[in-house]
């Protein structure tokens, strides 16, 4: 009875997973697909601890009660500037756990497999699985969780890099060690060796010794990968976590573990191949080489950039007719979401035609606009993609861009030795004019200079992003 509970529980959190994951593809359904996570999470938790095995039900509950109140803790703290590195360090989270779990799986069948038939018949749980596993079956559960600990500890080291990058702690630049792709290569070659030692023998070691190589090449891969491609590191390391929680899945016997981290690894997998696309790159060149190679030297800038004061912006936006805002990670940072869906009622009060144009890589996260300007209330029908409204900029009177760099960069189509060289970007440059928000004069999160800044049409409006777009709101009449 408790056995058919659990299983058609596994399937009825399994549905709701799926309906989750395919409303969050749409703003206007992304709230009730949360509720259906929630949910089939909640369901899903109570099948496992109700189901045949389970035990030691008040530490369960203890640990639980704690995750959750850190995780409600975190999130009450962390800002929405601050959420992309809250991802990777889940990220990381999640494949230590997978490290974990791998590693309890190898010491219970080691238990097993000590003592003999007749004491195998009390165990109970996970070791009760174990002690009726043919010797094929236990082969096969030692690959299972070999991969599961072994892309665990690459998502870990991974993960916790990319969190140092993102949040500033560690530098943003692509930065390998000598002979950084051979280093790759050998720890990779290593860990396969020591999954052919670790079928034969059944012992620790090469499990210890394929985990630190695992935590080098999670690590070094991470570091040589610049901080223009983050959006889609995070994507990456997204999917990792999902086919590590899959690999341990396979190695305890869950269904539900397998199909959810199935769900987790491939649509991160498909996310990070949308991201490449969008940025004109390789996927394997964006997670083996990192970011910035380039054939030569980039074209030197001409020219000078011209400022603008509040005056002249509202002048501006008081007499365009069309209008269109380029959110980037400056908004972020200034949080100056609410100003900017304030200053949009003003315009589309006054009869202009305003609307949003997001590129896939806005922001340092997937979808990172996307979720600011859903907080501040904008309207979802006047937010588009780059492919929806990137033909409209030549009839447009005025466009704003708050703190974004790379993807309005005309480099990408101009200078074939950019480091962004043929990435698609919003091209801003085409409208009547062109007004960019920005703290100072610095080359921004990537390092990658802008000719942008210097066109004849563009004016820097240098400040606060959220005070900057304050000052105009008085002034648009």
């Amino acid at each position: 009875m408790v056995t058919g509970f659990t299983t058609a529980a596994y399937v009825v959190a399994a549905v709701l997973f799926i309906l989750s994951l395919g409303g969050l593809s749409n703003q206007e359904s992304a709230k009730r697909a949360v509720w259906y996570g929630i949910i089939g999470m909640a369901l899903a938790v109570l099948a496992t601890l109700a189901g045949p095995g389970s035990g030691l039900w008040l530490l369960s509950l203890v640990l639980i009660a704690a995750g959750g109140v850190i995780g409600w803790y975190i999130a009450k703290r962390v800002q929405m500037t601050e959420m992309p590195q809250l991802v990777a360090a889940m990220h990381s989270l999640v494949g230590l756990a997978a490290v974990f779990v791998g590693y309890n799986a190898h010491l219970e069948l080691g238990r097993v497999l000590a003592i003999d038939e007749a004491a195998r018949e009390g165990l109970k749980g996970f070791a009760a699985v174990l002690a009726h596993k043919t010797q094929v079956e236990i082969n096969i559960l030692r690959v299972e969780l070999f991969l599961g600990i072994f892309i665990g500890a690459v998502t870990f080291t991974g993960s916790v890099v990319a969190f140092g990058k993102l949040a500033g702690k560690v530098s943003s630049k692509a930065e390998k060690l000598p002979g950084g792709h051979a280093l790759n290569a050998g720890a990779a070659a290593l860990s396969l060796l020591c999954m052919i030692w670790y079928f034969n023998s059944g012992g620790a070691l090469p499990l210890v010794v394929m985990t630190l190589a695992a935590l080098f090449i999670g690590y070094h891969l991470i570091m040589g990968i610049g901080g223009a491609d983050m959006p889609v590191v995070v994507s990456m390391l997204n999917s990792y976590s999902g086919w590590a929680a899959a690999a341990i899945g396979f190695s305890l016997g869950n269904d539900l573990l397998i199909v959810t981290g199935a769900l987790v690894g491939s649509s991160g997998a498909i996310l990070s191949y949308i991201m490449c696309k969008a940025m004109n790159r390789s996927f394997i060149s964006v997670i083996l080489g990192g970011f910035g190679n380039t054939s030569g030297p980039a074209q030197e800038i001409e020219g000078e950039q011209v400022a603008i004061d509040a005056e002249g912006v509202a002048a501006a936006l008081n007499d365009a007719d069309s209008i269109i805002i380029v959110p980037g990670y400056g908004m972020a940072v200034a949080q100056a979401q609410n100003s900017v869906a304030e200053l949009t009622r003003k315009l589309r009060a006054k009869g202009k035609n305003v609307r949003f144009a997001i590129h896939p890589v806005a922001g340092r996260l997937p979808g990172h606009m996307n979720v600011l300007l859903a907080e501040a209330k904008v309207p979802y029908d006047i937010v588009l993609e780059m492919d929806e409204i990137n033909d409209d900029f030549p009839e447009t009177d005025v466009v704003i861009v708050i703190g974004s760099n790379d993807i309005v960069n005309p480099a990408a189509q101009e200078d074939p030795n950019s480091p962004i060289a043929g990435m698609p970007v919003l091209e801003v440059w085409k409208a009547k004019q062109v007004i960019v928000l920005k703290r100072g004069q610095g080359t921004g999160y990537s390092g990658i200079e802008n000719p942008l800044f210097y066109k004849e049409n563009t004016r820097m409006f240098y400040g606060d992003a959220k005070k900057s777009i304050d000052s105009l709101l008085p002034l648009i009449d």
